[in-house]
């Protein structure tokens, strides 16, 4: 079944309230591209859900098409805050539910088992609780060992990047790989957004074909976040994004993304 898609295509599987899943990590291998085409559908209300929210979620809160936010690290590295989330979280426009590494990993982990939640000692003495009311705990009946109890995550897309897919939808992720295998695995609709789409793929298979849905050929479309080994981080243009957003052109930022899209990468090493 030949699955490639051209990006619009893709985008349209993703509808307003819908809780969208960003594969990739900090500032590598994010699903920018296809982040750029959201931003062009007219799509809102979102539910992001991403272990860790860089550039690419700062366009989509920036731009307002964020209504809640889950994840565990929200910013840009060595490059400071996130601009626009600090702007949008500080203004009270952005619902921010808070998670740990635990609390999205064990989340993940009951959709996968299919269960309401999945038992931990994470989050045990602290003060998390407090801040998440809608996490309960639970008595093992078996050694009396009280447990927090992660409620299971719901992903209607995820969208992840790769280096190299095939048409079927297999896929390599070289590297880190985030959560980017949990969440394929959850997800009602899988994206793959790849530099590359060839008829077969050789070596290892970090992401199987059958849990996706389409793939889209999006030559650099991480930029300018990096993607191993075919290119680095651009932080040019990130230093040019924090500059725009401390200045208050956000939106003339953006219309120069949407117009140019990945044009300059070519240029940069």
């Amino acid at each position: 079944m030949n699955k490639v898609l051209s990006l619009d295509q893709a985008v349209s599987y993703v509808r307003s309230g819908c809780t969208l899943g960003l594969g990739g990590m900090t500032l590598y291998r994010r699903p920018v591209a296809f982040v750029r085409a959201l931003l062009r559908a007219n799509v809102t209300d979102l539910t992001l859900l991403a272990l860790t929210c860089g550039y690419e979620s700062d366009l989509l809160v920036g731009a307002r098409r964020v209504r809640r936010l889950r994840t565990c690290y929200f910013g840009l590295e060595g490059f400071g805050l996130a601009p626009m989330f600090t702007l949008r979280a500080t203004a009270g426009e952005v619902e921010i539910v808070e998670e740990t590494e635990a609390s999205l990993a064990f989340g993940l982990r009951a959709r996968l088992a299919g269960v309401g939640f999945m038992p931990s000692l994470a989050w045990l003495g602290t003060d998390l609780p407090k801040v998440r009311p809608d996490v309960k705990t639970v008595t093992d009946p078996y050694s009396g060992q009280e447990y927090t109890a992660f409620p299971a995550l719901h992903v209607d897309v995820a969208v992840i990047h790769a280096q190299e897919a095939d048409w079927l939808g297999n896929a390599r992720l070289i590297g880190n790989l985030g959560l980017d295998q949990e969440l394929a695995a959850v997800a009602e609709h899988v994206i793959v957004t790849a530099e590359r789409v060839v008829e077969e793929l050789c070596g290892p298979l970090e992401l199987p074909g059958f849990p996706v849905t389409g793939v889209v050929e999006a030559p650099h479309g991480a930029w300018p976040t990096s993607c191993y080994p075919d290119y680095g981080l651009d932080g040019d243009e990130l230093l040019d994004y924090i500059d725009a957003c401390s200045a208050g052109e956000f939106d003339a930022y953006l219309e120069r993304v949407l117009t140019n899209g990945s044009a300059p990468l070519s240029t940069k090493p």
